[in-house]
């Protein structure tokens, strides 16, 4: 099994987790194009995708969703509460209905040779998830996302061959910086995203395989 971060951050966010025979997405947020592109770098191609997970309705997690999944008819696993923004959003038009999935936190389920648990983290999404996956001996597991951490979700993470793990801002840097207050107090709340300083010690997005 692999792990590899195509894109991240706020620019959009796509993880690309597989084994010899299942091919699987972590997200769509950019464009078709360069989702092709990151799929050739690893001698794959959209048609041959096996699974779109969702985390959650943002548009730097969502934002190639509809195009990738028409062109490529990719069935997508969402949380209700992920599928329903996403209809209000307008963004499952055109999709077929045979495609959606609907997934609860908790409950793992297969997707080809690949074992898939979904579980609760907070952010200020309707109903986002991190993923957790198995194949074999193999473990990994995808959060980005988080307000914070809980002892439920580092126990999901406990045990892995790989992890991607997301912090993305620096208290100090944040507060001088010239963001607006109120996103400010978004990106610091505990619906919000991890810093890169938590209590006993130092959080860092890494990407590994094994």
């Amino acid at each position: 099994m692999r792990l590899v971060s195509i894109a991240s951050g706020s620019s959009g966010n796509v993880t690309y987790i597989g084994s010899e025979e299942t091919h699987l997405l972590v997200d769509a947020g950019i464009t078709n194009k360069r989702i092709e592109q990151g799929l050739n770098s690893l001698e794959l191609s959209g048609r041959d995708l096996t699974g779109l997970l969702l985390t959650h309705e943002h548009a730097d997690h969502v934002k190639g969703l509809n195009v990738l999944v028409r062109r490529s008819e990719v069935p997508v696993y969402a949380t209700e509460g992920t599928l329903s923004a996403l209809e209000k959003a307008g963004q499952l038009a055109g999709i077929p209905r045979e495609l959606l999935h609907e997934i609860r936190a908790e409950e793992s389920f297969r997707i080809g040779d690949i074992e898939v648990l979904p579980f609760s983290i907070d952010h200020d999404a309707a109903e986002p998830v991190a993923y957790r996956l198995e194949c074999g001996e193999k473990k990994a597991a995808v959060a980005t996302d988080l307000g914070h951490y809980t002892e439920l979700i580092a126990e999901h993470l406990k045990g892995l061959d790989a992890l991607l793990l997301e912090s993305n801002h620096d208290v100090r840097m944040l507060e001088a910086g010239p963001y607006p207050y109120p996103l400010k107090r978004r990106i610091l709340g505990n619906f919000g995203h991890l810093s890169t300083r938590t209590p006993g010690g130092s959080w860092r997005r890494c990407c590994t395989t094994g």
